[in-house]
This record gives C-alpha cells, sequence and structure tokens, in this order.
C-alpha cells in the first residue's frame, strides 16, 4: 500500500496506541448512548474523540465508532450517517461537502500481509476523501486510498486503490494479486 508506515508491536508507541483506543472506545460507548436531540452532548464527546473542535456544520449521526480520533478531520458540511467506523491511526482527512453513507468502514490499519510478520507491527496508511466525494452504503476504504473530488464510491464497493476525481466506482469481487511465501514458523 502506498505510505505505508508500520507501529512495531510491543513498543512504547503500540502500548501508547491501545490505551488510546481504550479511551475513545469509551467516549464512542457515551456518544451513542445519548439521545439524538442532545446534539450540544454529541458535539462535546466528538471534539474529544477527535481531540479539537468539529465544524459546526458536521453531522454524524449514532451509532459511530472510532478507534483512535487523533487523526481524523472534517471539512464542512460533512454528513455522517449511522454505524459507521473510522479506524484513524493511518489519519483521514475527510473534505468539504462529503457524504458517508450507513455502515461505511474507512480503515487505515491492517497487519503485514507476509504470515512470518502479521503479529510484529500493524501497518497503516492515510485515507484521504477530497470534497464533494460521496462513499455510499456499506462501502470499505482500504488504507492509502484518495478518493478523488466530485467522486461516488457506490454502496458495497471495497476500494484498494485511488479513485480519479469526478468517478463512480463499484464491485467487490476479489481478485488474486500475488501468492504468499510459505511460513518459516507455526504458531
Amino acid at each position: 500500500m502506498r505510505d505505508e508506515q508500520r507501529l512495531p508491536t510491543g513498543t512504547p508507541e503500540s502500548r501508547a496506541f491501545a490505551q488510546r483506543v481504550g479511551v475513545v472506545m469509551s467516549l464512542t460507548a457515551r456518544l451513542n448512548a445519548l439521545p439524538l436531540d442532545d446534539l450540544d452532548g454529541r458535539r462535546a464527546l466528538l471534539g474529544e474523540i477527535l481531540a479539537g473542535a468539529v465544524p459546526d456544520s458536521l453531522t454524524v449521526l449514532p451509532p459511530f465508532f472510532c478507534d483512535h480520533g487523533l487523526r481524523t478531520t472534517f471539512g464542512e458540511k460533512v454528513f455522517v450517517n449511522q454505524g459507521c467506523y473510522l479506524l484513524d491511526l493511518g489519519g483521514i482527512t475527510i473534505g468539504d461537502r462529503v457524504l458517508i453513507g450507513p455502515r461505511v468502514t474507512l480503515t487505515t490499519a491492517g497487519h503485514p500481509v507476509e504470515v512470518d510478520e502479521r503479529f510484529e507491527a500493524i501497518t497503516h496508511a492515510p485515507i484521504v476523501l477530497e470534497d464533494d466525494v460521496w462513499v455510499g452504503a456499506g462501502a470499505t476504504i482500504c488504507p492509502g486510498v484518495t478518493v478523488g473530488r466530485g467522486s461516488v464510491v457506490g454502496a458495497g464497493a471495497v476500494v484498494a486503490k485511488d479513485v480519479p476525481p469526478l468517478s463512480v466506482v463499484t464491485a467487490t469481487s476479489a481478485v488474486e494479486r500475488r501468492r504468499l511465501r510459505e511460513p518459516t514458523r507455526r504458531p
């Protein structure tokens, strides 16, 4: 994946990440328990989750899930529908006037592909949704992807490579990209 970085497991940095995930999980549980009409309470908790002010024009419908919070930014007039997951260790930038449908997952993190390396690190790379993007219900945007301005990601799509501006992408087909090495060790 483009711009991939690794967070090695068992390090002070990975422990700090795990602690932050615990904090954000508690905050999102509180956010999701608030009455829908408690706009001030929801905005305050979003500010805690994201560690800063959120645009007044941002709408996030619960339930909402986020694992880190410190690396997500929202533009103006963004709408996030119910049941979305933002896994933002690698950073998520959401432009102006972006529409995010229900059950969308933006995941910036994963694990190394090779079997022998999977428990050694968390891989991560940023996601960028440029201005005027619409992401349909149940779509998944993978680490390292930029969705160009004005584009539409169709419902249920799995997007693993950049989307050019003013494009419509759809599909969920699995394509074998390569074969992995045989593991040298067994758990």
